[in-house]
């Protein structure tokens, strides 16, 4: 129901009378200015337009809902612009739960689409907010978004919560007092850049330069070393102590490669026709070729 025009987001309905033309809208202040001057919908057409959705899947009564509601999204929108995220965002994850209310909505019930559709409003912009906020999530568990949308609003001052306002607050909102603590720690740390911003030419120091090179680690180092004398040397030295067919069977089976580029494609059945022997004989040859060559890798 709304597709964006610049920083501005447009309602749009099919041939509605309230729909807003990008010519109108230009900016966020004119699409705020242009949504509160869409008439609200008396209680009468606001049913008439639910069941005729509900009934015939009509989209230009589903426009009309959405757009004598966008009003309601602005509103619920700046509630939430201290987490620092643009209001035009927010508004739009606003008015996607709106739509989503809209398609829900049952006009037997007796209940405004008002009230049921705040509840999909603030949804849609709480999951924003979790997934925006911070670079590292802050919220996964439902007591964690519980704190996180209420913690800021109740906390008293800017300081650190005394044990006797932490044990109130887990009280009100049915947490543990170790949850309360551990998101009024993830709330109160700041984000940092791991790499630094490059000014007039000259790079500041970020966390990244304290990075330690695990590449240049002798430890590292001598375990790449080992690691290659295994696929090399001792691979090759492992076959020579093997006899002729064994080492056939182990290369046919793990290391030749076709055509297309495939390792190990033999399978028991065909090294079994050419030596002469049953598939079970050739994997106990292959078991018994592989377990001397880890032997003889280990003592290499």
């Amino acid at each position: 129901m709304t597709t964006a025009h610049g920083n501005a987001l447009i309602p749009f309905g099919s041939a509605s009378a309230f729909a807003l033309q990008p010519a109108v809208v230009g900016n966020l202040d004119a699409y705020i200015s242009a949504v509160n001057r869409i008439p609200m919908l008396t209680a009468e057409e606001e049913t008439r337009l639910g069941r005729s959705l509900r009934d015939n899947n009509d989209l230009e009564s589903a426009g009309r809902l959405v757009l004598s509601h966008l009003r309601l999204v602005v509103a619920v929108a700046r509630s939430y612009l201290g987490y620092g995220l643009p209001h035009a965002d927010l508004i739009q994850e606003g008015n996607i739960g709106l739509m989503k209310a809209v398609k829900r909505f049952d006009p037997e019930r007796g209940v405004r689409l008002v009230s049921f559709a705040l509840h999909w409003i603030k949804a849609e912009i709480h999951e924003y907010i979790l997934r925006n906020w911070r670079l590292v999530k802050v919220a996964t568990t439902k007591a964690q978004r519980k704190l996180f949308f209420n913690l800021r609003s109740m906390k008293q001052g800017l300081g650190t919560m005394s044990p006797e306002q932490v044990a109130g607050m887990a009280r009100e909102l049915n947490v543990k007092p170790e949850e309360v603590v551990e998101m009024e720690t993830r709330l109160s740390g700041g984000d940092v850049a791991l790499e630094g911003r490059v000014e007039d030419g000259e790079e500041e120091y970020a966390p990244i330069a304290f990075l330690a090179d695990s590449n240049s680690e002798p430890t590292e180092v001598l375990a790449r070393r080992e690691y290659d004398h295994l696929q090399t040397d001792g691979i090759r030295s492992a076959l020579d102590a093997l006899d002729a067919r064994s080492r056939r069977i182990v290369e046919a089976r793990w290391l030749a490669e076709d055509a297309d580029g495939t390792v190990g494609s033999a399978t028991l059945h065909d090294l079994a026709q050419e030596f002469g022997v049953s598939a079970e004989r050739i994997r106990q040859i292959e078991a018994k070729a592989l377990q001397k060559m880890r032997v003889s890798m280990q003592a290499a």
